[in-house]
């Protein structure tokens, strides 16, 4: 047999596309999971208002399939194309969002945030549209604008782009946790762009300072901020209004300590039999540490922890810029709802209507996030693997 002379072998370097199965697998536990605890939540006011105890998880499950539909679809359209849609998106939901006054609003809870779908029986959501267009618009802007985003100029564009969507959201909706979101998108994304840590240090202060202000205002009597003022006082101290204001923040705690270590067992909450209020959507975490006690908690915390990391190693990965802020982008979104959800439910900040991204009750939302999950997907399979 000839031996090949020292050299003269040559190792032919070979290439394969990475696709990530981790997060593939850490979002579908989390839909699964999600589907049963809005089961478990939500089938006996369901019994009560519509007779059927699935009537929220049917619905729930259609969203996942369409929403897991789109996802399939996103991942396999080339992200890089998406950037010609990036200024539609932000016009688009500029013009979106004024549609809910309109005669296909839909109120609920004393505040129009929907838009009915004629035909199909689906609600959308303009809030959830505009976090992803936001997205989208900020990874091509800080494409475009390259090195002049860490001036003082290009960092006040970067930041004032979302503020107007934001006040949209905020004034027309009365959404004022998708108004937080698509500010914190906005700044997470800037920060990665531009890791100016002063300029940040400076704004968070001011933030701080704000708050600070308004929650004096607020406990001094003022009425400025009218019912959003209740819900400060109704968290400073809930036990001073039991019975309206503080209701939903006393009995969410009250499904937290009752869950012990281990829980109660699944289906067995005593707080979803229309006790807590929003028990399968904003209040679902309190049903979990309820039924599954603080181990089911940490678990869930620690599967969203592994996917704000699977993402984190796509980002650093990704092929060029404008993946890598897309995928700054999604993960933002869902580290900060996530956050903002779980601090609601542990009376950490004041209440605010916001759900648990993959596990609450609620098609727009469900849809949309399964949408930048493709994204993220899109990005992860043109990363390539190279071997020697």
């Amino acid at each position: 047999m000839a031996v090949p002379r020292k050299g003269k072998q040559r190792k032919k370097e070979q290439s394969e596309y990475f696709f990530d199965y981790s997060l593939l697998f850490i979002v579908l536990f989390l839909l699964g999971f999600g589907l049963v605890m809005i089961y478990s939540a939500s089938s006996y006011n369901a019994f009560e208002e519509f007779e059927d105890t699935a009537y929220y998880l049917k619905k729930q499950l259609v969203a996942v399939i369409v929403g897991l539909v789109a996802m399939i679809v996103a991942a396999n359209f080339d992200y890089r194309r998406l950037a010609y849609l990036a200024t539609l998106g932000y016009v688009g939901s500029a013009l979106l969002i004024p549609a809910v006054l309109s005669p296909l609003g839909v109120e609920s809870h004393g505040a129009k945030r929907w838009i009915r779908i004629p035909g199909i029986g689906f609600n959308l959501q303009p809030a959830e549209v505009a976090k992803v267009g936001m997205i989208l618009f900020l990874a091509v802007l800080v494409c475009k604008m390259g090195k002049g985003i860490r001036t003082f100029k290009g960092f006040c564009v970067m930041v004032a782009f979302p503020l107007p969507i934001a006040a949209e959201i905020y004034l027309i909706t009365q959404n004022m946790s998708s108004a937080i979101i698509i500010l914190g998108i906005s700044v997470l994304m800037v920060f990665v762009a531009s890791p100016d840590y002063k300029k940040f240090v400076i704004m968070g202060l001011l933030v701080v300072a704000v708050a600070a202000v308004v929650i004096y205002l607020v406990v001094s009597g003022s009425d400025f901020l009218a019912f959003r003022g209740n819900r400060i006082r109704s968290w400073l101290d809930p036990e001073s209004d039991p019975t309206d204001t503080g209701f939903q923040t006393l009995q969410g705690l009250y499904a937290i300590g009752s869950g012990g270590i281990w829980g109660k067992g699944l289906g067995q909450s005593m707080q979803k039999l229309s006790f807590l209020p929003e028990s399968q959507n904003d209040m679902i975490f309190s049903i979990i540490c309820e039924e599954l006690g603080l181990f089911g908690a940490v678990a869930v915390i620690l599967m969203f922890i592994m996917l704000l990391w699977r993402m984190m190693v796509i980002a650093n990965n990704a092929p060029d810029l404008f993946g890598a802020m897309l995928v700054v982008g999604v993960m933002g979104h869902i580290a900060i709802q996530a956050i903002l959800n779980i601090a609601v439910v542990t009376a950490t900040i004041p209440n605010t209507g916001i759900s648990l991204p993959f596990i609450s009750y609620g098609g727009s939302s469900v849809l949309f996030l399964l949408i930048e999950i493709g994204i993220v997907l899109s990005v992860a399979k043109r990363i390539q693997l190279k071997e020697l």
